[in-house]
């Protein structure tokens, strides 16, 4: 017999402030007010007639009520058409609905991979991709005390020849 996933819910419908942050992919929807820091794995909702003042992390957000504040969207980023979202933008994918109003700037995420997942693409080992990126060999971005490569430049300096 299959075992069903508990869906964890967090349903917010009250004035908050300070940091939301989650480890474990739930479903958070605000309903109130919030101000300060979201940091979510899973679904975000902003609902109709909330109203956030934050920074906002998450995998899939999506926005119908009121946002002042930068917006990083992992996987995507939906502003449904009672959306007002005040700030900067970046996600992996866009959708803005008819009507949604937006104001600020936007930028698209690009696919990354981790030195792992670039030395199976390149079928070489790690320690070679950590040695190119470290003396800049390849093109790459340190994350922390990780590197990090993002596909389509790694597909570009590939097709250059700079791999030989």
């Amino acid at each position: 017999m299959a075992r069903k996933l508990v869906e964890k819910i967090l349903d917010v419908d009250a004035s908050m402030q300070g940091t939301l942050s989650f480890k474990d992919p739930v479903n958070l929807r605000i309903n109130g007010k919030f101000e300060g820091n979201l940091d979510t794995k899973g679904n975000l909702t902003v609902g109709p007639k909330a109203v956030v003042s934050a920074h906002i992390v998450g995998d899939n957000i999506f926005i119908a009520g009121k946002v002042k504040g930068d917006v990083l969207a992992r996987q995507k980023l939906v502003l449904h058409s009672t959306a007002v979202l005040e700030g900067k933008i970046r996600a992996m994918r866009l959708v803005i609905e008819e009507g949604a109003r937006f104001e600020g700037e936007s930028q698209m995420l690009h696919d990354f991979f981790s030195s792992k997942e670039l030395a199976e693409y390149l079928e070489i080992d790690m320690d070679s991709v950590s040695e190119w990126a470290a003396s800049g060999k390849i093109p790459s971005v340190k994350d922390g005390n990780n590197w990090k490569f993002e596909r389509k430049a790694i597909d570009d300096w590939i097709a250059s020849g700079k791999l030989h």
